[in-house]
């Protein structure tokens, strides 16, 4: 059977826009599929397509056995676990989405419950929840599966921008509701003071306020290079515990980055890093929101740490900044770093002696990159 002409139009605009997801899917909504892959270009879209039906395929692909099947909590985690597949899936740079559906339609035994469902997209910036109550009785098994699927291919469409406007022709008394949680928000807050720190997780997932334990490695990432990644690892490595990526919206002597900025920084960890974002600029701030951390720096960093002239001239603010560093149970592994030629390491670094027990060294053998975030920007990343 031909598509219908304005189902092949929506499908065609989600293709041209060339938007990555990975698509779940349970109990409803085989349609959409039909319509998306039998379109061209549906392989610039669709990366793959889940179809756990039974409960036991469910609860392994979310790695877990949920409470309800047919559920708005449901759904999005599947939307989540779809936006990480996304991750790992693609080959190329591109907005991705993750599409998780459950539902429930009329079959062939009676149902105690509603006939509908729950569809969500997750995306970088936030997730869509999309409910939908059908009336019983007033449609068959395929009139029920084609609004489910008119439904995943709206939630598909404005995750990736695209405009859609088919129909879906709901009855009187049926329902259809959409919740967004738009990360933005949290961004917003830690922008005005509201929150202190706004973790992202590789999956996207934004948190407000976690607490971590661990290593921390501050920094601008502009952009995120492998030199940091293996900072990381190596830190990790000696420490035995995890690192996690520090970036501060507030400078010292530049301007807040804007929010468009920090997202286009933060895309960079996406699907491989947890990255912290806050509004500290120095260490002894830093050291108020991470208690009890390792505090992951370059020479560079180090000696701008201990340098009086970064603390307006005056020693005394310098030598209090340390000592509130230590009060916060922090301390700082330093990596060495090639300026002029010249690889340069804690040794090189004037730390006061009553605070020397504060700072540990990470040997060239455990890690060395010559490669800085500006010298990628001025001529590109180096083979």
């Amino acid at each position: 059977m031909a598509m219908d002409a304005d189902i092949q139009r929506q499908v065609d605009q989600i293709h041209a826009d060339r938007t990555m997801s990975v698509i779940a899917m349970s109990g409803g909504g085989a349609q959409a599929l039909n319509w998306l892959l039998a379109a061209p270009g549906a392989s610039r879209t669709v990366l793959e397509v889940q179809v756990p039906y039974a409960a036991s395929a469910l609860a392994q692909f979310l790695g877990y056995e949920p409470e309800k099947v047919v559920d708005p909590v449901t759904a999005r985690d599947m939307a989540r676990t779809a936006y990480e597949r996304a991750q790992r899936l693609s080959q190329r740079e591109g907005r991705l989405v993750g599409i998780g559906s459950t539902s429930a339609l009329t079959t062939d035994r009676w149902k105690r419950g509603g006939h509908g469902g729950f569809v969500s997209a997750w995306t970088t910036h936030g997730v869509s929840t999309y409910r939908l109550d059908l009336g019983k009785g007033l449609r068959d098994r395929h009139e029920e599966d084609r609004v489910v699927s008119l439904l995943v291919l709206r939630a598909l469409a404005e995750a990736a921008d695209v405009a859609f406007d088919l129909p879906i022709n709901l009855r009187p008394g049926e329902l259809l509701e959409v919740e967004r949680s738009d990360h933005t928000g949290l961004i917003a807050g830690l922008l005005a003071g509201e929150v202190s720190t706004v973790t992202v997780r590789p999956d996207g997932a934004l948190e407000a306020e976690a607490f971590f334990q661990g290593g921390v490695l501050s920094g601008s990432f502009d952009p995120l290079h492998r030199g940091h990644e293996a900072l990381a690892e190596a830190a990790s490595s000696i420490l035995r515990e995890a690192v996690v990526f520090e970036m501060s919206a507030a400078n010292v002597d530049k301007a807040d980055l804007a929010p468009q900025e920090i997202w286009s920084r933060v895309e960079g960890f996406a699907g491989r890093w947890t990255v912290v974002l806050t509004r500290a600029p120095t260490f002894h701030l830093k050291a108020r929101l991470f208690p009890g951390c390792a505090f992951v720096i370059g020479w560079d960093t180090a000696v701008r740490l201990v340098e009086p002239r970064y603390y307006g001239g005056d020693k005394c603010e310098m030598l209090a900044a340390l000592a509130e560093i230590r009060e916060a149970g922090c301390r700082f592994l330093v990596a060495g770093r090639e300026q002029d030629g010249v690889f340069h390491t804690l040794e090189d670094v004037p730390v006061p002696a009553d605070f020397a027990d504060m700072f540990t060294p990470i040997s060239e053998e455990a890690f060395r990159h010559d490669v800085s975030s500006t010298r990628i920007r001025v001529v590109g990343p180096r083979a």
